[in-house]
């Protein structure tokens, strides 16, 4: 029984179609087809970010082909048989039908083809090897990724541990395709091979596993799958041996941000979070937000002059952090909702006086300026920045003359 895609906007805008009428000029209708997270998308219901194609056309054949309709090309992987396309401003990523020559765990060498089902076979799990053609027709090589895709089960081509070793990204990619489209239990013998290839994972580049690891936290509840890879040691390998599983659970049932979520699991130590952002290569931004979220106070028990504190010394994001943390933790759930909303409603206010005020005062400028300044500051916070009576306070911390 044939499938085929159903009201799909995207594969009859002109744009798609262009691509598609390009690559068939060259090589016939059944030369190009729509692959993977698109054509799995469009069968679940699920938002489709990207529109890949695979080809049996070989990459130069590709270039040609667009280049003969108008249509601009990029070569952003061409040495690993793929073409951008750019057709009315959209990117189209078309990969020449390819099947592994040898694999390291880490990258393949490959060969192109022309045999659909050799491509399929090099593919992670069934539901990705799923191809439709212009008029959105399936074409299932393996079988059963049409299936897998509407019962949500996540079962790798072939036998798991020879397509894990192939490249251990696999693991990783197994745990966030669970989290996002699995449904039930997961495939018994994925979640072994998993266990028993875990120490894979640290052969990955750091900056591979965190982006899986971030997008597998940012779906909508990653708890099973999470507790799935600390079962499996996995979670163990990629953060160390330290994680906070119980407030990572509570933190997910509040907050949908992937940052925060692995937040959760770190433990509440400045100098480990630093460690384990820097292991995995995160942003400069994303390391000192980790930091941050469990660095201070930010309870919720703080009275409002004590949470406008925080928020003036440490800056809205932290303060926001330490609240979600405290209460997945275990805080009060109404004060936690009022200093967030604090949080949303206060300006930072503006230090009210400088170096101008002190001169004006006698103050002749020097080392002694910054002194007393930051001892004004110091006071003005204490008192919940009032915004009267500076000149008297300044006056007071002026040194004698």
């Amino acid at each position: 029984m044939s499938h085929r895609l159903q009201g799909q906007d995207w594969l009859t805008a002109a744009a798609t179609r262009a691509v598609m009428a390009a690559l068939a000029a060259a090589g016939g209708p059944d030369c190009a087809r729509f692959v993977g997270g698109c054509v799995r998308n469009a069968l679940i219901g699920a938002p489709i970010d990207d529109i890949d194609i695979a080809t049996s056309l070989t990459p130069d054949a590709v270039v040609a082909a667009l280049k003969a309709t108008g249509l601009r090309s990029v070569p952003t992987g061409i040495e690993h048989g793929t073409v951008t396309a750019i057709s009315e401003r959209q990117p189209f990523e078309i990969t020449t039908l390819r099947r592994d020559v040898s694999t390291d765990g880490r990258r393949a060498t490959v060969a192109f083809t022309t045999d659909w089902a050799e491509d399929a076979g090099r593919r992670d799990f069934r539901l990705n090897a799923l191809y439709a053609d212009a008029e959105g027709v399936i074409l299932d090589p393996t079988g059963q990724g049409y299936d897998d895709a509407m019962a949500g089960r996540i079962v790798f081509v072939g036998e798991p541990e020879e397509r894990i070793r192939e490249d251990y990204l696999r693991i990783l990619r197994f745990y966030r395709f669970y989290a996002w489209y699995g449904r039930g239990a997961p495939d018994a013998a994925a979640v072994e091979a998993c266990a028993a290839l875990a120490e894979g994972v640290e052969q990955l580049s750091a900056e591979r596993v965190s982006k899986e690891l971030l997008k597998l936290l940012a779906a909508p509840d990653p708890r099973p799958a999470v507790r799935l890879m600390a079962e499996a040691g996995v979670l163990g390998r990629v953060l160390g041996s330290t994680f906070d599983l119980a407030l990572f659970e509570a933190m997910t049932g509040l907050s949908g941000d992937a940052l925060l979520r692995l937040s959760a699991l770190l433990p509440g130590d400045p100098a480990k979070a630093a460690e384990i952002a820097r292991a995995l290569r995160l942003s400069n931004t994303q390391r000192d937000r980790l930091v941050e979220a469990v660095s201070g106070e930010a309870t919720t028990t703080l009275t409002r002059p004590q949470a406008r504190k925080v928020l003036y010394r440490d800056g809205r994001q932290a303060f926001e952090d330490r609240v979600m943390r405290a209460w997945a933790a275990g805080g009060h759930t109404e004060a936690s909702r009022e200093l967030l909303a604090l949080a949303q409603d206060w300006t930072r206010p503006v230090m009210p006086v400088g170096g101008r005020d002190l001169a004006r005062l006698g103050l002749t400028p020097g080392p002694e300026t910054g002194q007393v300044l930051k001892a004004f500051e110091d006071g003005w916070i204490a008192d919940d920045f009032p915004d009267h009576g500076h000149d008297a306070r300044l006056r007071a911390l002026l040194p004698p003359r």
